[in-house]
């Protein structure tokens, strides 16, 4: 069976920098970011802010809307997450409980 899957967004701040990902865990993931463990775009542009996720039963499935959300233009983008998190807050906390 499939592992669950997550599809994430990452910013730099509020309307700052984004990063849409993919994982099958999501806690581990993020901690990788945070903490720059992974080189690459999050760590250059310091962009370390859960700001937005989504829990898929499939891992194919997220994988499938991340190829879907990396496709959407910014403004769509930011609408989604203003529904999901209206201030923007950092969810990572939120996550680890």
């Amino acid at each position: 069976m499939d592992k669950t899957g997550y599809v994430y967004i990452l910013a730099s701040g509020r309307n700052g920098t984004l990063y849409i990902g993919v994982t099958s865990d999501l806690i581990q993931r993020i901690y990788q970011h945070k903490n720059d463990l992974s080189k690459g775009f999050t760590q250059k542009y310091a962009v370390h802010d859960l700001v937005f996720y989504e829990t898929h039963e499939r891992i194919t499935d997220a994988i499938i809307r991340e190829k879907q959300l990396k496709k959407w233009n910014r403004k769509w983008k930011l609408r989604l997450i203003e529904k999901f998190n209206p201030d923007w807050q950092d969810l990572y906390d939120r996550i680890c409980r």
